[in-house]
């Protein structure tokens, strides 16, 4: 077993666990909500084989890393990545964000730079703004995650069940549909997480990263499902796309958001074909709009 101590929360430490895999330049994954590293499964051979480290780590509060009370903010989830690349004195990496994982690659990013950071990429994720305000018309209306809290305090079990099948687009006529053991897999790697990051990390959803996403100046690839039931493809997809001038993008028709597993042959083709790549200079957007 792994660790990587990123804190303590009174007498105890907070460590994250991760799995470092392979020799090459290093892949970094970051993994979505409410699941952990092991969502990674289909993805992590292919990597391995096409000739890249893979290094894939639990976030704090899910999978089997730490379960403190506080830290569910992406100032932290940063912070915790950056401890993470440090300690394993990572360079020329190619960092992967799935679903709420896109946020910690855009504050990442934000926050350190990208002096050791040589791709991005962003799937199905959260990104630009996810929650409707004054200045994001385009939205999902907050009442939405709070009622998403308000269940998961109540029921966590019950209520994941009927998430997992949104996140799939479980039994939905005319879509690529996963088995009901993947549903049951997924729900195991669910309740692997406490109650407490389960709920706190919704409120993390309300950041806007249109800040963060202008300071990216590296090549990016953005994937996205046109049949997203969570990241709406207008509301996150598309419009990262806009932000990011420049950058390879890829949408998967009649895509759920959990398409590590519904469409991991076609996740795997982009992921694969971006990191072989010829790199390029680093860029400034505005440089890009001109």
């Amino acid at each position: 077993m792994h660790y990587i101590e990123v804190g303590k929360e009174n007498t105890a430490t907070i460590d994250l666990h991760y799995q470092d895999y392979g020799t090459g330049k290093p892949v970094v994954l970051l993994h979505g909500w409410p699941l952990s590293e092991a969502s990674w499964d289909a993805q992590i051979p292919v990597l391995l084989s096409s000739g890249y480290r893979v290094i894939a780590y639990g976030r704090r509060g899910f999978g089997e890393s730490s379960k403190p009370a506080e830290g569910y903010n992406y100032d932290t989830f940063a912070e915790d990545l950056h401890k993470v690349i440090t300690k394993l004195d990572l360079k020329d990496i190619t960092l992967v964000g799935f679903s709420m994982g896109t946020g910690e690659v855009a504050r990442y990013i934000s926050t350190y730079g990208s002096e050791r950071i040589e791709r991005a990429v962003f799937i199905a994720g959260i990104l630009p703004a996810l929650v409707k305000a004054e200045n994001n018309p385009d939205g999902t209306e907050k009442r939405i995650f709070d009622d998403m809290i308000r269940k998961c305090i109540e029921d966590r079990p019950g209520f994941m069940h009927k998430f997992l099948e949104d996140f799939y687009s479980h039994g939905i006529v005319g879509r690529k549909a996963v088995s009901d053991e993947m549903i049951r897999y997924s729900w195991t790697l669910a309740m692997q997480a406490s109650g407490m990051a389960t709920v706190k990390c919704i409120d993390s959803w309300g950041e806007d990263f249109r800040d963060d996403i202008r300071k990216i100046d590296i090549p990016s690839l953005v994937i996205h499902g046109s049949g997203d039931k969570i990241t709406p493809l207008n509301v996150c997809g598309r419009r990262l796309k806009d932000m990011l001038p420049g950058c390879e993008y890829l949408e998967i028709d009649g895509g759920p958001h959990g398409l590590l597993a519904s469409h991991a042959e076609e996740v795997n083709a982009a992921l694969v074909k971006f990191l072989s790549l010829a790199p390029k200079r680093p860029y400034s957007q505005s440089e890009m709009r001109h």
